[in-house]
């Protein structure tokens, strides 16, 4: 049984979020995946020193299927995820004149 795969189910051991479910969406590498927890609704990258996985697998495809292993309200798999930082920097002002 692979363990790091898309749609396992694992639990939090560190974090702000330690022991709630997560699901695993994307495989980054080795040590790091995109996860999906129960306590906040965006995706987020976690190490996998992180994570301990149980048997459970699920379909991402199938929300209802999401919000049971989360065990959350399907209304909370449809957030949005949060707005990215604009990368412009800032204008600078001129340096003010000296009296």
């Amino acid at each position: 049984m692979a363990l790091i795969e898309e749609g396992r189910v694992c639990i939090k051991k560190l974090g702000r979020d330690a022991g709630s479910k997560a699901v695993i969406t994307k495989i980054l590498d080795d040590n790091f995946v995109n996860i999906r927890s129960s306590v906040r609704p965006h995706e987020r990258k976690c190490n996998v020193k992180h994570l301990e996985f149980i048997s459970e697998k699920v379909s991402l495809s199938d929300q209802d299927q999401l919000a049971k292993a989360l065990e959350i309200d399907k209304s909370k798999l449809t957030a949005q995820p949060k707005a990215q930082k604009s990368t412009q920097s800032k204008e600078q002002k001129p340096p003010k004149a000296a009296a």
